[in-house]
């Protein structure tokens, strides 16, 4: 992210932070229900297994529909758990709104169902105000970073004042992601580095960067590397060393210029480099972020064979010079996408959401599977909203009744089904929610299972409301068929 004033953070964000949980649900308002609504909905299972156990389909490469609590998301940084949970870490509220620390999100099926799990600290170290106690202070830290080694978990994050490269990348640690585990705690590690810096280039010695948007690599031998930058005079790697984390010795003499644009302004930031192959493949942002639907953020890559560069795109065109090959755009709905991030095949990243009608172009978390092809990684842009193919109908047998609904769209759209208790006046999303998997014709089909338990309730209904990244489409509401004897 950049350090320029934010037409949406300074206005847009902070208005709406406080909606921002309520407006990412994907539910409609409802009125309270009564309290045997709780024990129906206790008895809504997941297409016949228990919750958590539902086998989880494979994700073809392409745009990953996400549903839940999945804004307010700026500059996402993914990690998957070795229990399967996955993890985003991302930019905290503006104005220091609950504390203004790094947010964590979290989903236990596949990265598709995400919800909020809280901040890492309840307010910003006291050590970054004193290091900005000459002027504004951070107003938030931002554009986290989380990266695993040798069994510690190492988040970085930056701490900015608005306008300016007065910046820093600092560190905390922890020996587990799972906020339930005693041990949690993230620990504060203090500076990484800061920025004006001096000393990058003995033949400019007014080179300097923009000590924000870190993100960490380890080349072939296991040495870690950083790659930082915003505007200023680009991306540049800085060697780090385990297991402090931080730079080694004189850094700064050893730091290189992996990518510079050489225009005006000097638009790009968010690196993020990853290993697929035989290369490294470094991602950037180019253009403007954070200005709602004005936003013409984008994703450009290049690669090499040396994390050190040089960085070459498709058309052979250097990252050092103004090379950098744009994989993803805005399209459709998704407006600006950038601040990304890489873990194995998945990219993560934010954009502001055309299609969020309580908040148009709130900060939403996108997701792709990188689809590789020929050495490069492809991003599935085709746009299509979803469409429902097949009504749900009740079918009852052995003492449930399940209804199944069929939509199409691209990204794949996902079901989330929803309840109404009075008749359709209203309605709430379903506490548990089966897996929407795809056919073989290319259509996706999602199976709610009932218990016979809720055949009492009159006015009961259920529909499915289908989601993707461009929009959503609704079923008809269903009612249930009357029980057996009656």
């Amino acid at each position: 992210m950049t350090s320029r004033p934010w037409v949406l953070r300074a206005a847009g964000l902070a208005a709406a932070a406080t909606l921002a949980l309520a407006a990412a649900l994907p539910t409609t308002a409802a009125a309270g229900p009564a309290p045997v609504t709780h024990a129906i909905k206790s008895q809504i299972s997941q297409a016949g297994e228990p919750p958590g156990q539902q086998k989880l389909p494979v994700d073809l490469p392409g745009g990953k529909t996400v549903v839940g609590e999945t804004s307010p998301i700026h500059d996402p940084a993914l990690i998957v758990a070795a229990d399967g949970t996955w993890y985003v870490y991302s930019t905290g509220l503006v104005n220091r709104e609950n504390g203004g620390t790094i947010q964590v999100w979290t989903s236990r099926d596949h990265g598709t169902t995400w919800e909020y799990a809280g901040t890492v600290w309840d307010r910003i170290p006291a050590w970054i105000d004193e290091h900005f106690s000459d002027g504004e202070l951070p107003g938030n830290l931002w554009a986290p970073e989380i990266t695993e080694h040798n069994g510690t978990y190492y988040l970085y994050y930056s701490a900015s004042r608005f306008g300016g490269n007065k910046s820093l990348t600092a560190l905390a640690t922890n020996t587990t992601l799972d906020p339930s585990d005693p041990d949690y705690e993230w620990v504060d590690q203090g500076m990484v580095v800061s920025s004006p810096a001096t000393g990058l280039d003995p033949a400019n010695p007014a080179k300097t960067f923009n000590a924000i948007d870190a993100g960490i690599i380890e080349d072939a031998d296991g040495t870690p590397y950083m790659a930082i930058g915003s505007f200023w005079y680009g991306i540049f790697l800085v060697q780090l060393e385990w297991p402090s984390g931080k730079p080694v010795a004189g850094w700064e003499s050893k730091a290189v210029n992996i990518a510079d644009r050489f225009m005006p302004g000097n638009p790009i930031e968010a690196p993020y480099i990853t290993r697929h192959g035989d290369y490294y493949y470094l991602f950037v942002s180019f253009d403007a972020c954070c200005r709602g639907g004005d936003s013409t953020y984008k994703v450009a890559v290049g690669r090499s064979t040396s994390v050190k560069g040089p960085y070459l795109d498709q058309e052979g065109r250097d990252m050092f010079g103004g090379g950098g090959s744009v994989v993803l755009d805005s399209h459709g709905a998704i407006t600006g996408p950038g601040g990304q991030s890489v873990f194995g095949d998945y990219l993560a990243f934010h954009y502001y959401d055309g299609s969020n009608q309580d908040i148009p172009y709130f900060p939403t978390l996108g997701i792709q599977k990188i689809d590789w092809v020929n050495g490069w990684p492809v991003f599935n842009q085709t746009v299509e909203t979803p469409s429902v193919l097949k009504q749900p109908k009740a079918a009852a047998a052995g003492g449930a009744v399940t209804f199944t609904a069929t939509a199409g769209g691209t990204p794949g759209p996902v079901a989330v089904w929803e309840i109404s208790y009075d008749g359709g006046a209203s309605w709430q999303r379903a506490d548990h929610q089966p897996v929407t998997k795809r056919t073989d014709e290319g259509s996706y089909r999602s199976t709610l299972e009932v218990s016979s338990g809720t055949y009492s309730d009159a006015g009961l209904l259920v529909r499915a409301v289908f989601r993707n990244a461009h929009g959503k489409a609704a079923t008809d509401a269903v009612g249930f068929p009357a029980p057996p004897g009656r």
